[in-house]
C-alpha cells in the first residue's frame, strides 16, 4: 500500500503585516513540505471571526466559522507560528480554536475534527526567550481538543534579527529545528494515515 501524502493546514496567531510569526510559519511549512507532506498555508485575516458569543452563535454561525471548519476537516493536522502576549497565546489563536470547536452544520461538536489529528508548533519573539511560554499554553490547549502535539517546538528569540523576511531564518541550527517541527508533523500524520487506510482495508 503506498503512503498517502498528509495534509496539513498551517497559520500563524498574528495579523500584523510585519510579524514575525507569519514570516516563520513558511519555514515551518517548508520542513513539512520536505517530508512529504501537501501544506496548505492560509492567512487568519482572511477569515475574520468576531469574539466569541454564544449571542452570535444563536443568531447563526459566522460563514468563517464554517470555512474553517472545512479546512481543518479536509487536513490531518495543523501547523501553527503562534506570538506570546503576556506570557500565553494571542486572543486571535484562542479565538479560532473556539470557534472551530462550536457544534458543526450537522449537529456534531467542532471538537470532533481535531481528535487525534497532528499539530506543530513554533514561535517567535524579539525577546530572547522567543516566545517560549506561548508554546506551553498553545500545546496544552491543542491536547485539550484532541491533537496529538509532536514532542519537537521551537522558539526563536530575537526575531528582528534572525527572520528578516517571509520564509527566511538566517540562524541555521534554529532553522534545522523548525524545518524538524514540520518534519515531524509530516511523518506522523503519514503515519495516522497508513493506519487509519490499513484498518479501512482490513474492515
Amino acid at each position: 500500500m503506498p503512503a498517502p501524502t498528509p495534509r496539513l493546514l498551517a497559520f500563524a496567531g498574528s495579523l500584523r503585516s510585519g510579524s514575525y510569526n507569519r514570516r516563520l510559519v513558511h519555514v515551518l511549512a517548508d520542513g513539512a513540505r520536505a517530508s512529504g507532506a501537501d501544506v496548505t498555508l492560509i492567512e487568519l485575516r482572511d477569515h475574520p471571526l468576531p469574539l466569541y458569543d454564544g449571542d452570535i452563535e444563536a443568531a447563526g454561525m459566522p460563514d468563517g466559522v464554517r470555512v474553517l471548519q472545512q479546512l481543518v476537516r479536509e487536513h490531518d493536522g495543523l501547523l501553527v507560528s503562534t506570538p506570546e502576549y503576556n506570557g500565553s497565546i494571542p486572543a486571535l489563536v484562542k479565538n479560532t480554536l473556539d470557534w472551530i470547536s462550536r457544534p458543526m452544520a450537522d449537529g456534531r461538536s467542532g471538537t470532533t475534527l481535531f481528535t487525534d489529528k497532528v499539530a506543530g508548533i513554533v514561535s517567535a519573539s524579539p525577546g530572547p526567550a522567543g516566545g517560549l511560554r506561548s508554546l506551553i499554553v498553545l500545546r496544552d490547549a491543542l491536547a485539550k481538543l484532541g491533537l496529538v502535539v509532536v514532542p519537537q517546538q521551537v522558539a526563536v528569540g530575537l526575531a528582528a534579527e534572525r527572520l528578516p523576511e517571509t520564509g527566511v531564518l538566517t540562524d541555521e541550527p534554529l532553522r534545522a529545528g523548525v524545518h524538524g517541527v514540520g518534519a515531524a508533523a509530516a511523518r506522523l500524520a503519514q503515519a495516522q494515515a497508513l493506519l487509519r487506510a490499513s484498518a479501512e482495508v482490513a474492515a
